[in-house]
């Protein structure tokens, strides 16, 4: 152990100076701290009673950087962060990656690329290399515009923007600008790499039947799955195979035929096709508006349908039960009737009633005044009669 403060402070020679991160705390602070030496230059070979023990080896710490602890900026470029780490870089195997390690000592796993377009199967690639182990680092190298129009074909987007976009995924923590097409082990040891990982698709470019054949030699590749149904070529595909349709798009959007790479009378021939596509949305328009009002009137016709109906059912039942066979007119009519000849011919008085006694009629007088003549023989005889028959009747 080296102490910068406190007693048994040791002095070292400029080129042996402290290079952790601590170098910035006060006296008090570093005092106890446990520092990462750099070595001199050009150091002469040391007798072996002088040479460092296994021990004194894991003393020194690593300073290496590690994962991005917060998303809130992008991901900085390999020049801005390079690994100044000089603890030894151990070997790993996969195994004890796996494992774990400590926090100080990330695993170091690299993924390189074209990225062109870049999209969701980029995205999951990069997601899955940084799940390998629980403790990883990821970096991420872009081959430069030189090299891909080299060896793969020209790009959509120039160095700059797949630059970028790397830079603002979430699975970064570094982004190597200018990588090399081919591996080397001089740039695995120069960034500190532990593990590469791509998927296991042999991968044939540059004379090489597989790239990273090297890589896999040397138990440093770890693969990782593609994703179907989504890639670049497919995407430019897609874009080849609807031109016409990207080019309209882009007129209508209010690019010139210049921007566009297009002909006087492709271009005319395009805002025409927009033309006729404005009058059939239109008209279909128009005829899913007519379809609406139709659908509207029926279904008003049908409530008015159903209306008349509950109306009609009900003016009939009305009707029936005042005209009906029993209905309330003919009661009415026959209690009218009743009253009529009741009052035209009035019922006889019950037998029980008492009855009335006739009054009795003037005594006849047999004189006659003195101014009436007298009565012939005749007519004397009818009084007599009808006398008589008075008297019978009150008998």
């Amino acid at each position: 152990r080296c102490y910068s403060d406190g007693p048994g402070a040791v002095a070292r020679a400029p080129a042996e100076r402290c290079r952790c991160r601590y170098q910035a705390l006060p006296g008090r602070a570093r005092a106890g701290h446990r520092h990462a030496l750099r070595p001199p230059p050009s150091p002469p070979s040391p007798p072996d009673h002088a040479r460092a023990s296994p021990a004194a080896m894991e003393e020194t710490e690593h300073t290496c950087p590690r994962a991005r602890p917060t998303l809130a900026a992008p991901a900085p470029f390999v020049n801005e962060t390079s690994c100044r780490c000089q603890a030894p870089h151990e070997k790993l195997t996969i195994a004890q990656a796996r494992l774990g390690t400590p926090a100080d000592r990330p695993v170091r796993v690299y993924a390189d690329g074209i990225f062109d377009l870049f999209h969701s199967g980029h995205a999951r690639a990069l997601m899955q290399a940084k799940n390998l182990f629980p403790n990883s680092y990821l970096l991420v190298g872009v081959c430069s515009d030189e090299l891909t129009h080299k060896y793969k074909g020209f790009t959509v987007m120039d160095e700059n923007e797949r630059y970028e976009a790397l830079r603002h995924c979430r699975y970064v923590d570094e982004v190597i600008r200018d990588a090399p097409w081919t591996l080397s082990a001089e740039f695995l040891e120069k960034h500190k790499i532990d593990f590469v990982a791509h998927d296991d698709i042999p991968y044939s470019s540059a004379g090489s039947d597989d790239v990273y054949k090297h890589i896999k030699e040397a138990g440093m590749f770890v693969p990782t799955q593609r994703t179907e149904g989504i890639s670049t070529s497919d995407i430019i595909t897609r874009i080849v195979r609807d031109y016409d349709v990207y080019a309209r798009r882009n007129l209508q959007r209010g690019y010139t035929a210049k921007e566009l790479n297009v002909s006087f009378i492709s271009e005319k021939k395009y805002r025409f096709q927009n033309q006729v596509d404005k009058m059939k949305e239109k008209v279909k328009n128009v005829e899913e508006r007519s379809k609406e009002f139709v659908y509207k009137v029926e279904e008003k016709s049908h409530d008015l349908i159903q209306k008349w109906e509950e109306k009609s059912r009900e003016f009939i039942g009305n009707f029936l039960e005042l005209f009906g066979p029993d209905g309330t007119w003919k009661q009415m009519f026959q209690e009218r009737s009743g009253r009529m000849l009741q009052a035209q011919s009035p019922r006889e008085s019950p037998s029980s009633s008492p009855t009335r006694k006739r009054s009795p009629s003037p005594p006849f007088s047999w004189t006659s005044n003195k101014s009436s003549p007298p009565p012939s023989p005749k007519t004397a005889s009818v009084s007599i009669r009808n006398t008589s028959e008075g008297d019978e009747d009150e008998k």
